[in-house]
């Protein structure tokens, strides 16, 4: 019996862009109504500028300042140039405090004046609190709208409590037991007390030991907690230990998409996220840095291969067989980046472990050089029959990894010490480096011992 077929996504994207074509607007404000803001923003992210600007004016005033969230950077800026101060300050005044802070970068000062005034003082207040902390800080992810509870109370005192509340705060699955200085001394997970005596206090059910963050830590260390410990939410406390808010993961989902995006930018030598639909300058900025280091890189590498352009006119099999080397090379040293690069982002080098590390890579590097190596000689000696060709091939092949693996390890760890990001450009070097290597390896053996 044949599987039932699912039925095909709906692209909404095509939906708009067939609209726009027909010259039909009608319809897009109806499709759009019907959609997530996170799908909205994947249409407008993927129109050029004057159909988004089209599209944007459908968006319904309701779910504007939804949609600027779920935008990269870069459009999102160009989208907030089209509103005037008031459509910004209302699609602010839509959002929660923590959402109007991640929203602030892209606002004028006047705009955030008007935000601000139109806020009352409760909520003009947590946004002070979130905005006083680094972007990138628990600080400036957390949520100041938090449940708190005493631990000498009933549970049953608590139910009324979050009855009378009448709903809980997104992702709540424990509320933070406090002392009478708002310092943070345990949990009580919602499932407990569903499932407690009502008359039980608190502080017996509570879990007293709390994975909490200090308002400075990193937003690397917070994702890497909640991966780790699997955690829904969990307090931001200041240096006395006061609850200052929480964070929550989907909070953290973001970062980690951040971090991901900015590590793939970094290993291209892209400076930032680019809109696929940007000024042909804005694009040439943002990548001639790295397309610069290219070039001399490149020609360091023809230097190489010219050098030794009396060594190919003799052995033209070598010219054929050298991108070979230079190509493992390349694909072997970037492997080994990626994974000190991920070691060093979940904070797992030490001293200790980085020779045992680099140890073991090194014997990683000769079995890969041996064995694909030897395997490259045997080709070279069948298609040109000339062992001593192989047994350069080898060599070369072995030498070269080696060289990768070290470069791999080294670009990253140097550039983490002196306090650049260590995915940066990384390829970009890797690829300079085995591929001069490479051809100079090589074609030195070559006129060793060929020629």
């Amino acid at each position: 019996m044949a599987k039932a077929r699912k039925p095909k996504k709906p692209d909404h994207l095509k939906r708009v862009l067939a609209a726009l074509e027909a010259g039909d607007i009608a319809p897009v404000r109806g499709i759009l109504a019907e959609l997530h803001p996170a799908d909205i923003a994947h249409i407008l992210e993927g129109l050029p500028p004057e159909p988004r600007a089209t599209v944007w004016a459908q968006v319904d005033n309701q779910h504007v300042g939804e949609v600027l969230l779920e935008l990269p950077e870069a459009v999102r800026g160009d989208l907030v140039k089209l509103m005037d101060d008031k459509a910004l300050v209302a699609a602010a005044h839509a959002l929660d405090t923590d959402d109007i802070a991640d929203l602030i970068p892209d606002l004028s000062d006047e705009v955030i004046a008007e935000i601000l005034f139109a806020l009352d003082k409760q909520d003009r207040q947590r946004l002070d609190a979130v905005l006083s902390y680094p972007e990138d800080s628990a600080g400036g992810l957390m949520n100041v709208d938090t449940i708190t509870v005493r631990e000498n109370i009933a549970l049953e005192v608590v139910l009324r409590y979050l009855r009378r509340r009448g709903e809980l705060p997104e992702h709540t699955n424990s509320l933070f037991v406090v002392d009478r200085d708002d310092r943070v001394i345990g949990l009580l997970s919602v499932a407990k007390m569903l499932t407690s005596d009502a008359w039980t206090r608190v502080s017996q059910v509570m879990e007293r030991e709390v994975i909490k963050f200090p308002a400075l830590t990193p937003d690397r260390e917070v994702a890497a907690a909640f991966e780790r410990y699997n955690l829904i939410s969990a307090p931001v406390v200041d240096e006395n230990n006061r609850l200052l808010g929480r964070i929550t993961v989907d909070d953290v989902v973001d970062v980690m998409r951040e971090q991901a995006e900015r590590e793939r930018l970094d290993r291209a030598g892209l400076r930032e996220a680019e809109d696929l639909f940007a000024s042909v300058w804005q694009t040439v900025r943002n990548r001639w840095t790295w397309v610069a280091i290219n070039l001399v890189t490149a020609i360091i590498a023809s230097r190489v291969i010219g050098a030794f352009e009396g060594t190919i006119v003799k052995l033209v099999a070598l010219a054929s067989l050298m991108p070979i080397v230079a190509g493992i090379g390349g694909n072997t040293g970037n492997q080994t980046t990626t994974m000190i690069v991920r070691a060093l982002a979940l904070g797992q080098i030490s001293e200790t472990s980085m020779r045992t590390l680099f140890a073991k890579e090194i014997r990683v590097s000769l079995v890969n050089g041996l064995v694909w190596g030897g395997l490259l000689g045997i080709i070279a000696y069948i298609l040109y029959g000339m062992v001593s060709l192989g047994i350069v091939m080898t060599a070369a092949m072995t030498l070269n990894l080696l060289l990768a693996t070290c470069a791999g390890v080294a670009i990253p760890l140097v550039r983490y010490r002196i306090g650049r990001d260590p995915a940066r450009g990384s390829s970009v070097l890797i690829t300079a480096i085995t591929d001069s290597g490479g051809f100079f390896i090589f074609l030195g053996l070559a006129t060793l011992f060929l020629i």
